[in-house]
């Protein structure tokens, strides 16, 4: 999918979370795995911005192997969004405790799906 370098994955040792981007068709991907806190969040954001700047139809952030949503990490996906929509279609993949349930009981207001293939499913609808 992507290569990584030695500096991310000592940054990965110091931070706990790992983040890959892929694309599928005109759609990119930014998974992270691991915890995604007040350390590990602005890495993550700068990999979305760093995909975002590509110019894809859609930017899809998933976190279904995410295990730790600290606020820092929902502050970080309101402002991606903001960013991203007005040239781009943007979703979120999150199912769980650690994740979806965080983000609906605040009431953040991003487009949240509970798998990779309905995201994709529904951003390739919109950017046809």
């Amino acid at each position: 999918m992507g290569e990584r370098s030695p500096a991310a994955d000592d940054a990965d040792a110091h931070d706990g979370l790992d983040v890959e981007e892929y694309w599928l068709d005109r759609i990119v991907v930014v998974a992270a795995v691991g915890a995604v806190d007040m350390l590990s969040a602005p890495r993550l954001g700068e990999a979305i911005g760093v995909a975002a700047a590509k110019s894809p139809a859609g930017v899809i952030v998933d976190l279904s192997r995410v295990d730790f949503l600290a606020v820092a990490g929902m502050s970080m996906l309101i402002a991606a969004h903001a960013n991203i929509i007005p040239n781009a279609r943007f979703g979120v993949v999150a199912d769980g405790a650690a994740t979806s349930r965080l983000i609906t009981l605040l009431g953040i207001e991003i487009p949240l799906y509970r798998t990779l293939d309905e995201s994709l499913l529904d951003l390739r609808r919109g950017s046809a």
